[in-house]
């Protein structure tokens, strides 16, 4: 599963407001550019090694014990304060843990039933929606017609060569990806530095931990089980923040947003690394399309947005 332009981008945009802050260190001498990218593989090898972690733990389970150990550590580190907050506050906090419980859940009900790969690209076709429709723009016809063609690849003109199911999993956990991202922004809007996000996943993971719990039972105090989980939770949420944060501080907004549009790239090369699924040549194009409408999308929002100054600027200087 962050830019200035709210709901324009992947939930990672947000990351400036809502991520625990951390010193450069050795990490910024990756580069910002590197840091994201190592924030991408971070995330998606993570994926990979949930979906190793399914036989042991069902995926219930595993989003259980990713949204709990992610929540124990981002507490244990943010410290968020519980007074002073309206209802409002706490109204916004609530659904944005729904709204992140429930985009986990479907995306590994997914990945249980579909490769990593494809599964990515049909979850970023949400983040990719929200995108075109906030722009308004003609050339985003463009961008939604290059999705499309993607996805008919990749369903094999009907979904025939993906299970129904897990691609329907896909679609529903990028439909939350795009509510996410709005109520990331809104968290980020009324909590300071990370506590919004340290909250928000504790209330995921109190809403998820009995599902969980129904599923898998006492499989999730397994020391080798809790020990994955552990390290699926620090590879797919803990890290990523933290490195994208330390990319945000140097990196332009619109730059970091058109590099997390490769994140279905780096899935389909984790699902063949660490799980051997290969991809098709149709799933490969497949892919490639929904990669470059992702990235054509951003670029012309951004642009969308530099005019949009450039105008305000004139006018101001006429006056």
């Amino acid at each position: 599963m962050t830019t200035p332009e709210t709901a324009t981008t992947p939930p990672s945009a947000t990351a400036d407001a809502t991520v625990p802050t951390a010193g450069p260190g050795r990490l910024g001498s990756l580069g910002p550019v590197g840091l994201v990218l190592a924030g991408g593989i971070s995330v998606q090898f993570g994926g990979a090694l949930a979906v190793t972690l399914m036989p042991r733990a069902g995926a219930l389970g595993v989003v259980a014990l990713r949204l709990l150990v992610a929540a124990v550590v981002l507490l244990l580190v943010c410290r968020p304060r519980l007074r002073g907050h309206s209802r409002t506050d706490w109204g916004t906090v609530v659904v944005f843990g729904i709204t992140m419980a429930a985009m986990n859940g479907l995306f590994y009900q997914a990945v249980a039933r579909i490769p990593l790969g494809p599964a990515v690209t049909l979850e970023v076709l949400g983040p990719l929606a929200l995108s075109v429709f906030a722009s308004r723009r003609a050339i985003n016809l463009v961008w939604a017609a290059l999705a499309l063609a993607g996805v008919f690849l990749l369903g094999g003109g009907g979904f025939s060569g993906l299970d129904p199911t897990g691609a329907a999993f896909a679609l529903g956990a990028g439909a939350m990806w795009a509510a996410y991202i709005v109520f990331s922004a809104r968290t980020g809007r009324r909590f300071p530095q990370a506590d919004g996000l340290a909250l928000a996943m504790a209330v995921g993971a109190v809403l998820f931990l009995p599902l969980g719990i129904a599923e898998s039972g006492t499989k999730l105090l397994d020391p080798v089980t809790l020990g994955l989980g552990a390290a699926v939770a620090l590879l797919s949420s803990v890290l990523p923040y933290t490195l994208e944060l330390l990319a945000l501080r140097r990196l332009p907004a619109s730059t970091f947003a058109i590099l997390m549009s490769l994140e279905p790239a780096i899935a389909a090369t984790a699902g063949f690394l660490i799980l051997d699924q290969a991809l098709s040549a149709a799933e490969a194009a497949a892919i490639a399309l929904v990669v470059a409408a992702s990235m054509g999308a951003v670029r012309t929002q951004v642009g969308r947005g530099r005019t949009k100054r450039a105008a305000l600027e004139s006018t101001a200087l006429e006056g």
